[in-house]
């Protein structure tokens, strides 16, 4: 297998690492070693076999401080918001599904209990999580309600002092493996409208059977949660927010992670098709030292270049003043995008050996159809930022 784990070389036209801390370069150093050490020597078979390690991963991923990174306290790093960025890239540079496993556990189920848990869950759940010692998952998106996640169905009634949920949750990373599961349910405009749960797995009803068939994502755990009956004691809601705010708080965590991580698929393409042209000989040379094929290369490093300061830039104003849900849309549509497009066009570029196994362009590029829906599909990001510039709401 071809390993494009070398120093990365697109960025130094612009010395990226010159705007970077020297903390902040050791962050990226110290993920980009874990990876190297625990994913990229297995992730390529990982993927052709539908399957990942995630409970192993979850352990050594943690013992370095990548879960729950960005949070303070509870045996959470406390890290800033462009050292998490850096992280996210360097484990989608890997895989998005690794970055999936990190953003899902820390970005989503971790960042609601952290953010509105009671005291109680947050010290039950939250140092477990950050060791990896338990997974966590986040229960949202429905079979028919993924877009528009206020018509959800799963519902939330109270029996006496305890809340009994109904209902099931689709696309749900980590599912089949977590110990605990932050879901949503409706439960009524006399209880607030939608609510979040903290549901341990082992509740007699939940059970998360795993989807399998995918084209992409395939070295990330996915499943559906289903929810008969499933009773919980009255301190197992979060307390501290009701309604669409809970949720679409910790969704915009994750789409942060999500524009810094798609730069990393996006230079791992590239840095395969950058080092093949140079390797390939046709007609007595490189075909790098053909027109066509530079101007490939310098589009694409143009927009992996572009990416990236948009992500550091974004990065810097979390960390100083916080990010609005608009700016978080900017920086996912254009990034996920321009990162398939990086995709596609490093795989012609390596020709037919683009869509070997033994390159991870088309790995990438299959894995970037998914992060392109899932968060919000490039359709929402796109109504989101055009409400931004016009002040006109075409969501209806």
């Amino acid at each position: 297998m071809k390993s494009n784990r070398s120093t990365p070389r697109p960025l130094d036209l612009v010395d990226i690492d010159g705007v970077l801390t020297d903390d902040e370069k050791a962050v990226r150093q110290a993920v980009r070693t874990a990876c190297e050490r625990s994913v990229d020597p297995y992730v390529a078979q990982w993927y052709e076999d539908g399957r990942l390690p995630a409970r192993e991963l979850a352990k050594e991923l943690g013992a370095v401080g990548l879960l729950g990174m960005h949070l303070e306290g509870y045996g959470c790093a406390g890290m800033s918001a462009v050292d998490y960025g850096l992280a996210c890239l360097e484990l989608e540079a890997s895989d998005s599904g690794i970055r999936s496993l990190v953003s899902v556990q820390g970005s989503l189920a971790m960042f609601a209990i952290w953010r509105w848990g009671s005291e109680e869950q947050k010290q039950q759940w939250l140092p477990a999580m950050a060791t990896g010692e338990a997974i966590g998952c986040f229960g949202l998106t429905e079979p028919d309600h993924g877009s528009d996640p206020g018509g959800m169905r799963t519902r939330a009634r109270r029996d006496g002092d305890d809340w009994v949920l109904d209902g099931s949750k689709m696309w749900i990373t980590n599912g089949s493996i977590a110990d605990v599961a932050v879901v949503w349910a409706n439960a009524g405009e006399e209880h607030g409208g939608i609510r979040g749960f903290v549901v341990p797995t082992d509740a007699p009803g939940f059970s998360a059977p795993e989807i399998t068939g995918k084209m992409s994502l395939r070295a990330s755990v996915t499943s559906e949660l289903v929810l008969e009956s499933v009773r919980l004691p009255a301190d197992a809601v979060l307390p501290e927010v009701r309604g669409l705010k809970g949720p679409l708080s910790c969704l915009n965590e994750a789409r942060y992670g999500i524009i810094w991580g798609s730069m990393g698929a996006a230079r791992s393409a590239f840095q395969a098709a950058l080092e093949y042209s140079q390797q390939r000989v046709q007609f007595g040379r490189p075909i790098a030292g053909f027109q066509l094929t530079q101007h490939k290369l310098a589009q694409l490093n143009g927009e992996l270049v572009t990416g990236t300061l948009l992500a550091l830039h974004l990065g810097r104003l979390k960390d100083r003043d916080g990010l609005r849900s608009d700016q978080v849309s900017v920086g996912k549509l254009n990034n996920v995008s321009k990162a398939i497009e990086i995709c596609r066009t490093a795989r012609t570029v390596l020709g037919a050996n683009g869509i070997s196994a033994e390159y991870p362009v088309m790995r990438h590029a299959n894995n970037l159809e998914s992060v392109l829906t899932y968060e919000g599909t490039e359709e929402m990001h796109a109504l989101v930022v055009g409400q931004a510039l016009t002040g006109q709401a075409a969501f209806r």
